[in-house]
């Protein structure tokens, strides 16, 4: 086959809405190619023409890094939907090219002297706040990137970037590729006793996938992977005590043996990035990370701890709770329960206490429904209309969604995608908000009007089965309602500074305060009765079970509470105290922590660190706390609006008001806790959180 030209690679060409129907593996290689080649010959005329000025600097080099960042973007956003082997090949042999770009952009003198000369210039205090920050951050980000470092230094830096790029995509593939060869055949449904028809049609759709085509729900033969929705449903729902183990170990092991083994990856990631920050004379890998954060170590620490002393006592109580429930119910493991207990367990005594079943729910909880009740809310909150715009940008599956965001005069202001369903042959777990591109005035199409925002909605929840629509669990609800608060804070901006637009530039400790802020609204009578119609009959929640769902909301807050401090706190312990190649193993750290994070602690071959990918193959290393960190602004900023009433709908949508003008609009353009005390008046304090999460007793 003759290759592509230059001419037609879809990577190549001007658009307004990215190709992702036309990109193809055969496209990477000589698109990213083709693309650096004329960004370096871009970066060397910026170098040789830099002025200290907007339009000789700042102008040529945010048209650099978006180009790079959108094309990137793309192939990026097919390896993490669309994975097969050719593209994974063909990114594989272009990121050194791709880093070696940053690298040199990141530690370009020219462009770091600058941008000083800007900041020490007697015209520093006529910029605006968004300009000031851009050139702090600019020069914040070429100091961590090496600007500094003397030649052999830098050329070691750049070694070990280019080893952690390359450490991190091999971890997220082996973490990818060990969930997709667990595969347990079932034929006899005593054994699958307990778990949901939708479970059952889930694990019937695998067979199929799997070759056994007369596979059905009722009769099977049913295939139990570890892909999100079928683990959750066997450690919740399967009566057979020796399966859940099975499944649960399997999990909690993955990508620890064999060739997909991330344990020496995680090593060598570690003492990478410790080499990583003594270079830059921090002392150690969590410094580096708060550089460029709200928080300081000392900060996160003290945070954690406070949050995990208000729930230690209430965990405990949780667990007593099982174990009395349990042996209620004559169970036999009541005395002993454990890891693949706990779940089924919490289940049946959630089931009991609160009369709520999640899987009965499904039906009021379709698709469609919460997506209106989704966009009726963002629009009584911050005056906006949502439409369907299928068709009018490609997609990269038929089940994705395409919908333009238009302002109270109806305007388009920016537009989203939405890939909602679990596809686990090719796509990665857990959910996730992306930008295609940002909002921008340099980067206009017309010269006039500023470029328009677009954002990724990615979730992973339950397919449609047959011809009913996709009925989601009530978790699966809030998951959409957390990835749209991140996507408006992305569309809505005011910000025409394309570098600090939407979600960029903002502090990664605060970027999720408005993705779970969105959360509370699931509890919100009035938003959580407009969504929750049954999708057959139309009828509404019952007034009790929306009663006992808000009732049920604190349930195991404690339990659920030290979890995430168990993943925050082994996150930092790893970038601080850990010693690579030293007496303590990664396991000994995250046993040593889960003593004081978990009540039952975890077992001796629990290797859940070879799959924790938010820190080892996303943004989250030394930066996990950021979701309590956020959570605390988050809770407090809706806290704001039951101050002002929740009922009373002129207060709301004041309170609305407010927050898009400030949170949503402002971008990265101001710095975060300003923002806030904008909207709050003044600081954040953790009572709201606490407060929420039924655990305020326990702190005072």
């Amino acid at each position: 086959m003759a290759a592509t030209t230059q001419d037609d690679n879809p990577l190549l060409k001007d658009f307004d809405f990215p190709p992702f129907d036309a990109v193809e593996a055969k496209h990477v290689r000589p698109g990213i190619r083709g693309l650096l080649t004329k960004l370096e010959a871009d970066l060397d005329e910026l170098e040789r023409t830099v002025e200290p000025s907007w339009p000789k600097l700042v102008e040529p080099l945010e048209k650099i890094l978006d180009r790079l960042s959108v094309v990137w973007g793309i192939v990026n956003h097919l390896k993490s939907v669309k994975d097969n082997s050719d593209l994974r090949s063909a990114i594989e042999d272009v990121q050194p090219e791709k880093v070696k770009f940053q690298l040199r952009l990141g530690q370009s003198k020219p462009i770091y002297n600058a941008f000083r000369a800007i900041q020490e210039s007697p015209d520093w205090n006529t910029l605006s706040d968004a300009r000031k920050r851009i050139v702090e951050t600019q020069i914040k980000e070429a100091v961590l990137n090496g600007v500094s470092l003397e030649d052999d230094k830098r050329e070691q830096f750049n070694k070990i970037e280019q080893e952690l790029e390359r450490l991190s995509q091999k971890f997220e593939e082996n973490v990818l590729d060990a969930t997709k060869k667990f595969e347990k055949q079932i034929t006899d449904k005593k054994e699958i006793e307990g778990l949901p028809a939708t479970a059952l049609g889930l694990a019937a759709q695998s067979a199929v996938s799997k070759g056994h085509e007369n596979a059905s729900a009722e009769n099977g033969p049913w295939v139990i992977t570890l892909d999100a929705p079928c683990f959750i449903a066997v450690m919740q729902h399967a009566r057979n005590r020796s399966l859940r183990e099975e499944v649960y170990r399997a999990y909690v092991t993955r990508a620890s043996s064999g060739d997909l083994d991330n344990t020496d990856i995680i090593n060598q990631i570690l003492k990478l990035r410790l080499e990583k920050a003594k270079l830059l004379n921090y002392n150690n890998y969590a410094e580096v990370s708060m550089a460029t954060k709200m928080a300081t170590v000392d900060k996160a620490e003290e945070l954690l701890e406070k949050l995990r002393k208000a729930s230690w006592d209430a965990a405990v109580q949780d667990i007593e709770d099982l174990k009395e429930f349990a042996k209620s119910q004559g169970a036999a493991e009541a005395d002993d329960l454990t890891h693949w207990d706990i779940n089924f367990w919490s289940e049946r005594l959630r089931e009991s206490k609160y009369d709520i079943n999640e899987e009965e729910l499904r039906p009021f909880f379709s698709l469609p429904k919460v997506i209106d009740g989704l966009f009726n809310l963002a629009k009584t909150l911050f005056g906006i209309e949502i439409e369907a715009a299928d068709g009018l940008a490609p997609v990269w599956n038929k089940d994705v969604r395409f919908f333009r965001v238009k302002d109270s005069v109806g305007s388009p202001i920016a537009y989203f995608y939405f890939d909602p369903y679990s596809r686990p042959s090719e796509k990665k777990q857990g959910a996730w908000m992306d930008e295609v591109v940002a909002r921008s005035r340099v980067l206009s199409h017309d010269g006039i009007s500023p470029r328009l925002p677009v954002a990724h909605m990615v979730c992973n929840q339950t397919p449609p089965v047959g011809d009913k629509p996709s009925l989601m669990t009530f978790r699966e609800v809030e998951t959409v309602f957390h990835e749209f608060g991140h996507a408006l804070q992305h569309m809505l901006t005011k910000q025409d500074e394309g570098l600090v637009a939407g979600i960029r530039g903002i502090e990664w400790d605060a970027v999720e305060l408005p993705s779970q802020f969105m959360e509370n609204w699931c509890y919100h009578r009035e938003t959580l009765m407009g969504i929750a119609k049954h999708f057959e009959t139309g009828e509404s929640l019952p007034e009790d079970v929306y009663l006992k769902l808000v009732a049920a909301r604190t349930y195991r807050a404690g339990s659920l509470s030290l979890r995430q401090l168990r993943f925050a706190t082994v996150d930092l312990e790893l970038h601080t105290k850990y010693v690579p190649g030293g007496p303590e193993s990664i396991y000994d750290v995250d046993r040593r922590v889960s003593e004081k994070t978990q009540v039952i602690p975890p077992l001796p071959e629990d290797r859940f660190l070879c799959s924790f990918s938010h820190i080892f193959a996303g943004g989250y290393a030394a930066g996990y706390y950021s979701y309590k960190w956020a959570e605390v602004l988050s809770a407090d900023a809706f806290s704001a609006f039951e101050d002002a009433g929740l009922d009373d709908i002129k207060a709301v949508k004041e309170t609305g008001c407010k927050f898009r003008e400030t949170i949503l609009a402002l971008g990265g353009g101001k710095a975060p806790l300003e923002v806030f005390v904008q909207f709050r008046g003044r600081e954040p304090t953790p009572d709201a959180l606490l407060r929420h999460n039924g655990l305020l007793s326990a702190a005072a």
